[in-house]
């Protein structure tokens, strides 16, 4: 079993490899002036296990490209089996036609991680779990549920709690983790008219006097989140929190977030965490190291994945 990373998340492949004991695959990945991608695996992999550890975050298509490239370097070097591990796969909100002569682009994304050379793929909470039909190949979608979970009942003693989806849409993944540690789930039901802009219609369910946790995948300007925010306080809520997986956090959204109703926000380390998001007040990060790299074990074992989350 051999670990190899890009460069979109160094910190984590590096707290992967720690957890596992296994040293990173010595490797250069590189640009020409032209900032064309060139990767170089300075050990020989021949017949091996190889995992490459990689999440296409910002910059989306140069992590992307590095990806690519990294794994026909692989398949080229004759590895056994190759596992593209992808704590965040972009291009997952383009996961159907959204109207006339549109793309959908998460498709297109896993034909070509296929026909690079990947033999498995290794994600996180998938923006949508269909997705997973989109790959010919085995794919495994793990969730931070559990990681929230231990989270939540560590931070949040005692009764008055309330899960929150922020949509219809992610009614699952609150109900996912309510199931674990109890509490009810409220819905607010949103409009969006338009990419990265939403506007809350209502809430179903009680919030007066609870403590709510908004649970999400993916928090990109913080806009739903806000407007969620701000909504569950005018309807009575005593405090309000988010736990979301992929810290995407484009343009202004960490000041928003500062500024708004949100006592605290929980994110995953899927992304690798800015500047901004470290000294922010209200902006936490916990790591899925250990998660993916357990998974990442159960796979080179050939034992099974599931049975982390049961």
């Amino acid at each position: 079993m051999k670990i190899m990373t890009g460069n979109s998340n160094r910190p984590l492949a590096e707290a992967i490899s720690a957890y596992l004991n296994l040293p990173l695959t010595s490797a250069s990945v590189r640009r020409f002036s032209d900032m064309e991608v060139f990767v170089e695996i300075n050990e020989n992999v021949r017949g091996e296990d190889v995992f490459i550890i990689q999440s296409t975050s910002y910059p989306a298509n140069d992590n992307l490209m590095e990806l690519l490239v990294a794994l026909d370097a692989l398949k080229r070097g004759s590895a056994r089996r190759i596992t593209a591990v992808i704590p965040y796969y972009g291009y997952a909100r383009q996961d159907r036609k959204s109207g006339p002569r549109t793309p959908i682009s998460a498709k297109l994304v896993a034909n070509l991680i296929t026909s690079a050379g990947a033999d498995r793929v290794l994600t996180l909470d998938l923006h949508a779990g269909q997705i997973q039909g989109f790959f010919d190949i085995p794919t495994d979608n793990l969730y931070a549920a559990p990681v929230f979970t231990k989270d939540i009942v560590e931070r949040f003693k005692g009764d008055g709690l309330t899960i929150v989806s922020p949509d219809v849409g992610g009614v699952l993944r609150a109900r996912a983790i309510a199931k674990r540690i109890g509490p009810p789930i409220a819905i607010i039901d949103k409009r969006r008219e338009r990419a990265g802009v939403s506007e809350v219609m209502h809430i179903i369910g009680d919030v007066a006097g609870q403590r709510c946790i908004l649970v999400d995948d993916i928090v990109d300007s913080a806009g739903t989140l806000c407007n969620a925010a701000a909504a569950l306080k005018e309807a009575g809520a005593k405090s309000v929190s988010a736990h979301v997986t992929h810290a995407v956090l484009s343009g202004g959204a960490v000041a928003r977030i500062a500024s708004s109703e949100l006592e605290m926000l929980t994110v995953t380390d899927s992304i690798q965490p800015t500047e901004a998001m470290r000294v922010s007040r209200n902006v936490r990060v916990v790591t899925i190291a250990p998660l993916i790299a357990e998974a990442m074990r159960r796979i080179a074992e050939e034992s099974s994945v599931s049975s982390l989350f049961d």
